[in-house]
């Protein structure tokens, strides 16, 4: 089942960030906190794979506008599934619920950044139809 986060999925969420997205800055406060003020804001999104009342994965995405996409597009921000979980489509349907919001939304696209190690998000965003068009860089204050 996929459903919208809860408070009490926070810290799960955490946990995901730090081991499975290599953020070790993620911390249970840090996470609570941004998500908190994410679902204040329409814009924002978490969404949370549920199997026998464990989360196992979620998809995190915001809309965002830009000169090329004056409708906007929804761009994924974090996207994980437990190891034990992998393989049996969660991460894609999550990928496509984000995919029914930037429809539901208007928007005229959808993308991702991933890291160069996480190959199985890189397969699945191939095989989803996603075209590689760039290079994320980032820069910390």
């Amino acid at each position: 089942m996929i459903r919208k986060i809860r408070p009490e999925d926070y810290t799960t969420v955490a946990s995901f960030w730090r081991e499975y997205l290599d953020v070790p800055s993620a911390t249970d406060e840090r996470v609570s906190a941004v998500l908190e003020k994410m679902s204040a804001d329409s814009r924002y999104c978490t969404l949370v794979a549920e199997e026998d009342g464990k989360v196992v994965g979620f998809i995190t995405f915001v809309e965002v506008l830009s000169m090329d996409d004056p409708d906007g597009y929804i761009k994924m921000n974090g996207i994980a599934v437990l190891p034990e979980y992998r393989g049996r489509g969660i991460a894609e349907a999550l990928t496509r619920r984000a995919e029914e919001a930037a429809r539901e939304r208007g928007c005229s696209s959808i993308g991702a950044a991933t890291s160069f190690k996480r190959k199985g998000s890189q397969a699945m965003l191939d095989k989803l139809g996603y075209e590689k068009s760039a290079y994320w860089f980032h820069k910390n204050f």
